[in-house]
């Protein structure tokens, strides 16, 4: 009976917007993630009588054809790159964006990766890393004498060196944008790479139109409303019962059909 696979396209379809649910709950505190929601479109259709066919020799339309649906797909996952809120840390190496700009992040094979986590520390060699160690681009390093580390909208990083009673910049965090962020690629560790979705990175400055302004000693929060994802969880959950009531209600009346010939 059809009605047992388009029912379970459904099941399937609501057990995998369950999981991108679970996955935006399981990341409410994780800096700068974005949340993602299911899409989906309903399957090809049989058309057992197809509207706008001839219905006679006279020349008279059919004016409602009869379609059976397939049942439904999953078509994306689609992220959300709306602002989330700020916290204050108080951590001079804590920096958040306000605005579309990505940190850009130089990996150990020579890639580029772009985060919106700004949760940055110091290295052995001084330099703003990433804390799984990658540095900021471009590279930042701080002199081990130096004092009053500050980091102003445009990214100018500047400290105050011993024996100097004015600061000293040390360079500039960049900025980079991208024409379709949501075609980014996640690769984990809250960051990710370029597609051909995304575009080209384009590379700037804080403050410069579009890119946002940098924010010291604040970190951006996940953009997820949990009220809104529990809400989501319990209509998938629904959805999937009703689904699996689909299936039960056919299994009874393949069971009645088959009492028939008993």
């Amino acid at each position: 009976m059809q009605a047992l696979h388009t029912a379970a396209t459904g099941m399937a379809a609501q057990e995998l917007n369950v999981q991108v649910i679970s996955n935006n709950i399981a990341n409410l505190r994780t800096t700068g993630f974005k949340k993602q929601t299911a899409s989906f479109q309903d399957l090809i259709y049989e058309h057992v009588r197809r509207v706008g066919a001839q219905a006679s020799d006279q020349g008279t339309i059919v004016p409602v054809g009869v379609d059976i649906g397939g049942g439904v797909k999953t078509v994306g996952t689609p992220r959300s790159m709306t602002q989330g809120t700020l916290s204050q840390t108080g951590n001079d190496l804590d920096l958040a964006v306000s605005g579309e700009g990505f940190f850009k992040i130089l990996m150990p094979d020579g890639t580029y990766q772009y985060t919106r986590d700004g949760t940055f520390q110091m290295d052995n060699q001084g330099r703003v890393v990433t804390a799984q160690g990658n540095p900021v681009q471009p590279t930042i390093t701080i002199p081990n004498n130096a004092s009053g580390l500050a980091v102003n909208e445009q990214g100018q990083v500047s400290v105050t060196l011993p024996g100097s009673s004015t600061s000293t910049i040390l360079g500039q965090i960049g900025l980079t944008r991208f024409i379709n962020k949501a075609g980014l690629q996640p690769v984990g560790s809250n960051q990710f790479t370029e597609t051909p979705s995304s575009g080209p990175p384009q590379d700037g400055t804080a403050t410069a139109e579009g890119y946002g302004k940098i924010t010291q000693g604040s970190l951006e929060q996940a953009n997820v409303d949990v009220v809104s994802e529990m809400s989501d969880l319990i209509a998938a959950q629904r959805a999937y019962e009703m689904n699996a009531k689909v299936i039960s209600a056919a299994d009874q009346m393949m069971q009645s059909t088959t009492a028939l010939f008993r």
